[in-house]
């Protein structure tokens, strides 16, 4: 399953013979993650935008959708909804409209976009051989756990929700420019849970170098701690026949790439003979290049943990 629907456009909707054309569509939503109004309207806005990066797209319009409570204070109200509208807006996508209903809260978007079927980038893309880059720092699950337990305050929390409200803009541009064939995002289902849809669509296995995979921060000490949110226990237990690890790595290093993500980065397969051009695309961005792993033939599970 892709991380949007795509529905292919041809004469039938107008366009000229030839000309081809598909629209992205997506919807996230979700309770706080950070205490501030601001960066969660941001944030949220972010995460539902990501999904139209990851699919290799560009976000056209957007939707919102909030459930709010009768007596939320106003001013919260309106600054969940800046924030959401200022990162719409840095898409240059456009605000169409929206519902609203009483509830608990809950925030987000959803979002048209477009993109060229040739240059898509599905799940089901990628290839032996592949390989894996990641454009954001894993630890956005444990930081906020971390946040809501009181561990860590707003200074050193505030770091990461930047990193959550950062768009997938110039990742999605540099890859589309070094022709990669598959990606999606990291987010509720962690680095390995999304990895999974990667290796299982294209029926391959996917290796990560745990060594390799860049961490946010003081996040691995919070990690040592116990401090990782319910995703990262619910993904080893429910992956577990998927999922090789080996023997001697970190316990907290592993815990913190099967953790759920918030607004996390892309994961890019891209050919080898591709990778120093998606390195030099993502550089020019000011974009981390990480590369984590490899593409291997099918061995019985869909990730591999080294």
């Amino acid at each position: 399953m892709d991380d949007a629907g795509v529905v292919l456009l041809g004469q039938a909707e107008g366009l000229p013979a030839g000309v081809r054309l598909a629209l992205v569509l997506t919807v996230d939503f979700f309770p706080p993650v950070v205490e501030d109004p601001y960066f969660y309207g941001a944030i949220a806005a972010a995460n539902s935008l990501s999904d139209v990066y990851a699919m290799g797209g560009r976000p056209l319009s957007a939707l919102t959708l909030a459930s709010l409570p009768k007596d939320f204070p106003a001013e919260w109200v309106e600054e969940i909804h800046r924030g959401g509208f200022d990162k719409i807006h840095e898409a240059g996508a456009s605000i169409a409209g929206g519902h609203t209903v009483q509830g608990q809260i809950q925030f987000g978007f959803s979002v048209t976009g477009i993109v060229d079927p040739d240059r898509m980038t599905a799940n089901s893309g990628a290839r032996v051989g592949d390989v894996l880059y990641l454009t954001k720092p894993l630890g956005m699950g444990t930081m906020t756990t971390a946040a809501k337990k009181g561990a860590i305050g707003w200074a050193e929390l505030r770091p990461a929700a930047e990193q959550m409200a950062t768009l997938n803009d110039r990742a999605c541009a540099a890859m589309v420019a070094a022709g990669a064939r598959a990606c999606t995002d990291v987010t509720g289902f962690g680095l390995v849970g999304h990895g999974r849809n990667i290796a299982a669509a294209s029926g391959v296995t996917l290796r990560i170098e745990s060594a390799r995979v860049p961490l946010f921060g003081d996040v691995l000490e919070l990690s040592r701690r116990g401090l990782n949110s319910g995703g990262a226990k619910r993904g080893r237990t429910t992956l577990a026949t998927e999922v090789s690890v080996a023997g001697g790595l970190d316990e907290a290093r592993t815990s913190l790439l099967f953790d759920a993500e918030t607004s996390g980065g892309l994961l890019i397969a891209i050919p080898a003979g591709k990778a120093a051009l998606l390195e030099r695309e993502l550089a020019a961005r000011d974009q981390l290049v990480a590369p984590i792993g490899e593409l291997l033939p099918h061995s019985g599970v869909h990730v591999e943990l080294r």
